[in-house]
C-alpha cells in the first residue's frame, strides 16, 4: 500500500490512475457530504458548474432535490443550501439527492472520478476513511486536497494527514514503507504537530480566517472534530455517492 497525497487537483499526475483516490475539502464540502449521507440523503451528486447542476437537477421532482451552491464561501442566490453540514439536518435532507456544486470540493471529487474507487473524506470521517482502506487495501491511494481556487489549504493537508497517521498505526509500518511522497510525510507530520488543537489550526488557515469573517464559528467548530460520523461517502457512478455500505469489521482507534 502506498498513499500520495497531492494539495490541489492541479497537482494529479496527468497519466494513470489509482486504486483508492479520496478527495478532502474540510472547510466544507466533504464535510457536508459526509454529513448529508450520514442522516438519510438518497446520494449526493457533485458539479463543477452552477449551470449543469441546474439543468441536471430539473429532471428531479422538488421535494426530492435539494440544491447547495457555494461560491467564495457564501450560499448562491436561488439555492437551497449553500455549503454548511449544519443545514444537513434529517429533516432536511433524508430522502432527498443533495446536487452540491462548491468553489473547491466538487472540483477535487470531478477530477477524480476516473479512479476505480472514489471517497469523500474528512476529519469528521477519518476513521470510516481508514476503515475502508484497511479492509480493501488498494495498492495505491491519492489523497487529494481540494485547496483553495488552486493554492495550497492547510486544512486539508492536516485531514490528509490524519488518515495517514492512522492508517500507519493500524498497519505497524514505516512511514518510509507507506509514504509515496514527500508531501505525505509532511502531512503526517503536521497531525502529529496539531491533533489536540485541531480548531486552532483551521481557525489559523487562510480559508478559516475567510469563513470565520463571514460568521461561520459554528462551521468550524464542526468540522474540526475528529471520527463524530462512522459515514463513508463513496463513488456509485461518475459525480454521485452514496453511503458505503459494504460491512467492515471494527478497527480498534489507535490514536
Amino acid at each position: 500500500m502506498k498513499v500520495f497525497v497531492f494539495h490541489t487537483p492541479e497537482q494529479i499526475p496527468a497519466e494513470g490512475t489509482p486504486d483508492c483516490a479520496i478527495a478532502i475539502d474540510v472547510l466544507r464540502a466533504t464535510s457536508t457530504m459526509a454529513t448529508a449521507l450520514s442522516v438519510g440523503a438518497e446520494a449526493v451528486q457533485v458539479f463543477s458548474d452552477l449551470n449543469e447542476l441546474m439543468k441536471v437537477s430539473e429532471a428531479w421532482e422538488p421535494q426530492k432535490r435539494l440544491r447547495a451552491g457555494e461560491r467564495g464561501g457564501s450560499k448562491v442566490d436561488g439555492f437551497d443550501f449553500g455549503n454548511s453540514p449544519l443545514d444537513c439536518t434529517e429533516d432536511a435532507v433524508a430522502g432527498r439527492r443533495l446536487f452540491i456544486s462548491t468553489t473547491n470540493g466538487t472540483r477535487a471529487l470531478t477530477a477524480i472520478q476516473s479512479a476505480s474507487t472514489v471517497l469523500a473524506g474528512a476529519l469528521i470521517n477519518r476513521q470510516a476513511v481508514v476503515q475502508y482502506l484497511l479492509a480493501h487495501k488498494p495498492e495505491t491511494i491519492w489523497i487529494v486536497g481540494s485547496g483553495w481556487e488552486g493554492a495550497y489549504s492547510l486544512e486539508d493537508t492536516v485531514c490528509a494527514g490524519a488518515i495517514i497517521y492512522q492508517l500507519q498505526k493500524a498497519l505497524g509500518v514505516s512511514m518510509g514503507d507507506l509514504a509515496g511522497n514527500d508531501e505525505a510525510i509532511a502531512a503526517t507530520a503536521l497531525f502529529s504537530e496539531w491533533q489536540d488543537q485541531l480548531l486552532d489550526l483551521l481557525k489559523s488557515a487562510t480559508h478559516g480566517q475567510r469563513l470565520l469573517r463571514l460568521n461561520c464559528t459554528e462551521d468550524l467548530a464542526y468540522c474540526s472534530k475528529l471520527d463524530i460520523l462512522d459515514t463513508l461517502p463513496i463513488q456509485r457512478e461518475p459525480g454521485v455517492l452514496v453511503k458505503n455500505q459494504s460491512s467492515i469489521q471494527a478497527v480498534v482507534n489507535v490514536r
